[in-house]
């Protein structure tokens, strides 16, 4: 008699879990539906972001760097009063700091968007 208890016991256990497994793949399958929803809203924001050019600026703008959202620089403007042929570091300082400057609005810029795409959460290895 303690085998057909034992057995009743599994076959009710095993009952409850094909139906939360049946269950479960609803979820997932709305899940799979949100989570195409949200690759496509984020190849839009790429695509946008692509589109982006940010100005970062240095030594009271005597200094700016153009970028994309790309990263990449698409130009460079230097104010002739900022050029000292004496002291070229100087000039070479503005320059890395009028590019890390536009980095950091891209950034700020990325975040705000993406912050719209995933509704807020914080998804790691996201840009």
């Amino acid at each position: 008699m303690p085998r057909s208890r034992q057995g009743a016991c599994s076959k009710a256990t095993i009952a409850n879990d094909k139906g939360d497994a049946v269950k479960g793949f609803g979820n997932m399958g709305n899940m799979m539906k949100q989570a195409k929803q949200m690759q496509a809203k984020m190849a839009q924001m790429q695509e946008e972001l692509a589109q982006l050019q940010v100005i970062g600026q240095a030594g009271g703008g005597m200094v700016e760097v153009t970028i994309n959202g790309k990263q990449s620089v698409e130009g460079v403007k230097i104010d002739p009063k900022a050029v000292d042929l004496e002291d070229l570091e100087m000039l070479e300082d503005l320059v890395a700091a009028a590019f890390n400057d536009a980095q950091m609005r891209m950034a700020q810029i990325t975040q705000e968007k993406m912050a719209k795409v995933t509704g807020g959460m914080n998804i790691p290895g996201l840009f």
